[in-house]
């Protein structure tokens, strides 16, 4: 007997919302129609707090399985799981539960989970669950029955007109679907740490556009390419739409001659924190994100953040500021940059740096060193000179005037 594949999407965070969660709950069908386009996919349609995604008939296991694996990561997604669409008859559904717990191997104990949602079934769910079970403990004696700590749950749900069925179940990110919380512009490095505050709030369902600040002309571009590297991975779940290169090395070298050598860290930040702000206001975004940490490197310590803080008016998001480096490790790690971003590659964070960087700086000493240069004038000069990079992210919107390459 042959049942077409299906993945049902579940989410959590979304079926908290109340009367608009029909837009939250369409923003994330969008966002898998847009990417999963490289798979055998019929239609996802949502189905009672539930996304449905339809396989091609004689779509293989090892595909399907492919194509579960790359929902898990988008944001939104809490759990995936991997089954069969049957008919609303209990051989067929006894069938299909014994192919989908064949293909959940290997385990040990199970137990079945029915839920009918469809009320004129004329079995009710405890029926369901004790019906199936006995066909799978007569399919699987080797198995035990299991009601609390099991390998695996079998599902059946059962609506109108059909039921689906499935075994294999995986823990998504969750989180909400991008696109639903505005536009953020992310200060983007080709370090550890700046992707995984970029992927934290797209996962708060923010379309995140990547400003890099690269070396350039004083250093070589090799930044550029690593950032271009993590933005292919974050791409794979949707969860960046644009980067913008900012060629910032000579502006560094011009700060570097005149100004005091502790202040010129807090001074290439307070002029990255404005640039970054004029191409949020062009791309329409509503703050700025960075991947500070509290008192890891002399930048970040209260007093320098707050001087540097100052010089926009945007708010700055800092989803790090309360995680280690080994947390922030941990969490590249399973975002898949970390090894990108331990490579070498000069950019402006190591140029021009001081031998002692002020650690607690003042806000009237660095206003007062930083009003010797035409900082607004670089401001514009600067946003003007960025060179926007695009990314599969179906929820991002360009703006008009800029074209990118």
């Amino acid at each position: 007997m042959e049942f077409q594949r299906i993945i049902l999407v579940h989410y959590h965070e979304i079926g908290l919302k109340g009367r608009n969660r029909g837009v939250f709950e369409k923003r994330l069908q969008k966002n898998l129609e847009a990417l999963l386009g490289a798979y055998p996919i019929v239609t996802i349609h949502r189905i009672s707090g539930r996304l449905l995604v339809f396989l091609k008939e004689g779509t293989s296991l090892e595909l399907a399985n492919e194509c579960a694996d790359a929902i898990l990561g988008v944001p939104g997604v809490a759990r995936v799981s991997c089954g069969f669409k049957c008919e609303q008859e209990m051989e067929a559904m006894g069938r299909a539960a014994c192919i989908a717990l064949a293909e959940a191997e290997p385990f040990q104990t199970f137990k079945v989970s029915a839920r009918r949602n469809h009320t004129t079934f004329p079995i009710d769910s405890m029926q369901l669950n004790r019906d199936i079970g006995a066909v799978l403990c007569e399919e699987f004696p080797a198995k035990i029955v299991q009601m609390k700590g099991q390998d695996v749950t079998v599902g059946v749900e059962v609506v109108e007109g059909s039921t689906y069925v499935y075994a294999r179940s995986i823990r998504g990110i969750g989180g909400l679907p991008v696109g639903s919380s505005g536009t953020v512009v992310s200060l983007l490095s080709s370090g550890i740490d700046s992707p995984v505050a970029l992927w934290r709030m797209a996962r708060r369902g923010a379309v995140c556009v990547g400003v890099h600040f690269s070396g350039r002309p004083q250093t070589s571009d090799a930044s550029e390419f690593l950032v271009d590297d993590i933005a292919r991975v974050l791409e794979r779940t949707g969860c960046i739409g644009r980067v913008y290169v900012v060629p910032f090395g000579d502006y560094q070298r011009e700060i570097s001659l005149a100004c005091p050598p502790g202040l010129r860290v807090i001074l290439y930040r307070r002029l990255m924190f404005k640039v970054a702000e004029e191409i949020a206001r062009r791309e329409r975004a509503g703050a700025l994100v960075t991947g500070e940490s509290l008192g890891q490197v002399a930048s970040q310590t209260l007093d320098n953040i707050r001087a540097t803080d100052a010089a926009v008016a945007m708010p700055v998001l800092r989803p790090l500021i309360g995680s280690d480096k080994l947390e922030i490790i941990d969490a590249a790690q399973r975002l898949g940059t970390f090894e990108i971003s331990s490579m070498d590659a000069p950019d402006c964070c190591t140029l021009f740096m001081p031998r002692n960087p002020e650690t607690h700086a003042k806000l009237a000493d660095v206003e007062a060193a930083e009003a010797a240069y035409p900082v607004e004038e670089w401001v514009q000069a600067l946003a003007d000179a960025a060179e926007p990079h695009d990314y599969a992210c179906p929820a991002y919107r360009p703006p008009r005037k800029t074209k990118a390459r």
